[in-house]
């Protein structure tokens, strides 16, 4: 269980880490094709979004590692199940329908890697 978690722990880690990484540094400009929601919303929130996700991927890799407050990988997994639920709505309200599709696989991945947390 601890190897799966590590596989699905890295790789949602690395994902947060880079999409995170780019709305915390990117302007809204570089932003905007690739994420059309950024326009409607005040760049401070898309720039929170991103330090949320970082902090999240760290918080789902490093207290398994280090041993120090294990708990926090799950409450990591859990804050990015309620994230992509939100991102999903947001996703829906805008009829970017076609956009969901990713955002329903990491519901799926945060909430086994929250399952997993809680199996070690």
């Amino acid at each position: 269980m601890e190897l799966a978690y590590g596989i699905v722990a890295g790789l949602l880690g690395a994902f947060y880490l880079y999409a995170g990484g780019k709305k915390a540094v990117r302007s809204k400009e570089r932003l905007a094709p690739m994420m059309g929601w950024v326009d409607t919303v005040p760049m401070g929130l898309v720039r929170s979004v991103g330090a949320v996700e970082v902090l999240g991927a760290a918080g789902l890799v490093l207290p398994p590692l280090t041993g120090i407050a294990p708990v926090l990988a799950l409450v990591a997994a859990l804050g990015f199940v309620v994230l992509q639920v939100l991102a999903t709505g947001l996703h829906l309200s805008r009829g970017e329908v076609e956009e969901t599709g990713l955002n329903a696989a990491l519901v799926v991945l945060a909430a086994v890697a929250a399952w997993l947390a809680t199996t070690w």
